[in-house]
């Protein structure tokens, strides 16, 4: 009896489904991710690259930054990983310029996780140049090096890409992912904002297949 049971579960179990029966998770575009509005130039073909939009002053993107930081360290080598500050209003303008003149600077390690708890847990307001400029002083960093470069072409010339990519790609709301310049994805279309990287994930295999 029990070899028979036994084949009959196994007759029942080849019978299955291939979509059943497939892993890992196929994601659907249109669903949990969609195209890009526009397609963004991308800079290596033989990497795939991955922007993060996101905004200092967003609280879910503080919230999933240091899920982000485990995440990315998870990359293949050929995958290039790029936060990107979203441009929607004034004030993300400014924190976009203290993003790209910290990079500029070689600060923005250091500062990254304190602009974040600046803002969300000691509630600072850094909306303007001039509170930018005292916060990054009160960091030990000389101010007027500081607004130099935050007004330097450089920095105008990356905050100008993103604004760019910000009006271009579709997306409307952060955080939100967009990989190899085609796809984008948020928490909304992903169920969350973790399964968003799992979406990530998929779409990059989907490239370097």
């Amino acid at each position: 009896m029990k070899n028979y049971i036994k084949a009959l579960f196994l007759l029942g179990a080849s019978l299955l489904p291939v979509s059943i029966m497939a892993t890992p998770l196929a994601y659907v575009e249109g669903t949990h991710y969609q195209p890009t509005a526009q397609r963004i130039a991308t800079s290596d073909d033989g990497v795939v690259e991955v922007y993060e939009l996101f905004s200092y002053s967003c609280p879910h993107c503080f919230n999933l930054d240091l899920q982000v930081e485990q995440w990315q360290k998870t990359l293949a080598d050929n995958v290039k990983f790029t936060r990107v500050p979203a441009i929607f209003r004034d004030s993300w303008l400014q924190l976009a310029k203290l993003f790209y003149a910290a990079e500029a600077t070689g600060d923005l390690e250091r500062l990254h996780s304190v602009i974040f708890n600046a803002i969300h847990i000691d509630k600072k307001r850094l909306n303007t140049e001039d509170e930018i400029l005292d916060f990054v002083a009160n960091q030990g960093i000389d101010r007027e090096m500081f607004a130099k470069t935050m007004n330097s072409f450089t920095v105008q010339s990356k905050v100008k890409k993103a604004l760019v990519i910000s009006q271009t790609s579709g997306i409307t709301g952060v955080p939100a992912m967009i990989v190899n310049g085609q796809y984008r994805t948020d928490a909304p279309a992903a169920g969350s904002m973790e399964n968003m990287l799992n979406v990530v994930d998929f779409l990059i295999e989907q490239h370097t297949r």
